[in-house]
């Protein structure tokens, strides 16, 4: 059974939005407690001791003993509030425990002797399929955690909520699926290049690059030298001689 915590409230009066950010500016954060056949009652409650409960983990599974000004009542977090900026809590919902009555909540989920299972020790590792598992528990029995045994557990193994070891007077939620909890899997083996391969593809790399620098090249030299010889030779050759000699003659005849 999870150990009951104290936490100190009082009530306040005014509801809505400012008299909520009235309850803040004093160092206090709103909420309400329900339940139980009684009516909702506004309460405050310390914002540091909130803050403190909430973030040391497991909150809405702990059972609290709140004290209304001489009035103590147990009771369970049900929901709370944070500011979408800061985290800071901004409201707290408690519900009553009444003697004798069921809830239902989520309980985590822990894994113990690691050491004595096989697929472990071979280099696996767990899978924490469900960190936490719905149950109907009785109010003034809830348990802290459920507890998985890992002894034995080999490469694929797991362990249903069908098989899970609960307190006495606990049950799963929902019966009409038995849901993996927990499994053993084995490690993740990357397979690397060959050194056959590695070398084949060594050895046709110079092969596929040498066509590649020597077309280029002679693409580049064939039409620079045919480019060059053709239209020089023409154009030097006939015209200059054809030019200088025919106005030449004809002018000393005359």
């Amino acid at each position: 059974m999870a150990a009951i915590k104290q936490l100190a409230a009082v009530t306040r009066s005014g509801i809505g939005k400012g008299a909520a950010r009235s309850v803040r500016r004093e160092g206090r954060v709103p909420g309400v407690v329900y339940g139980g056949g009684e009516a909702a009652q506004p309460i405050s409650v310390d914002y540091k001791d909130l803050n403190k409960f909430i973030y040391s983990g497991q909150f809405l599974t702990s059972i609290f003993e709140i004290d209304i000004e001489g009035r103590k009542q147990r009771v369970l977090p049900r929901d709370y509030q944070l500011d979408k900026v800061s985290d800071k809590p901004m409201h707290v919902d408690f519900f009553r425990l009444k003697a004798g009555s069921r809830v239902r909540i989520a309980v985590p989920v822990k894994v113990t002797n690691r050491e004595a299972s096989p697929g472990l020790k071979k280099g696996g590792a767990v899978n924490l399929v469900l960190h936490s598992v719905e149950l109907v528990v009785p109010a003034e029995s809830i348990p802290e955690s459920i507890i998985v045994d890992l002894n034995g557990m080999d490469f694929h193994d797991s362990v249903h909520v069908s098989a899970l070891k609960l307190p006495e007077g606990c049950k799963p939620a929902d019966t009409r699926i038995d849901y993996t909890v927990v499994t053993v899997v084995p490690p993740t083996i990357f397979t690397e290049e060959t050194p056959v391969a590695a070398a084949a593809t060594t050895a046709a790399a110079p092969g596929a690059a040498a066509p590649a620098e020597g077309a280029p090249a002679a693409a580049a030299a064939a039409p620079a030298a045919g480019a060059a010889a053709a239209p020089a030779k023409g154009a030097a050759a006939a015209p200059a001689k054809g030019a200088a000699a025919a106005p030449a003659k004809g002018a000393g005849k005359k």
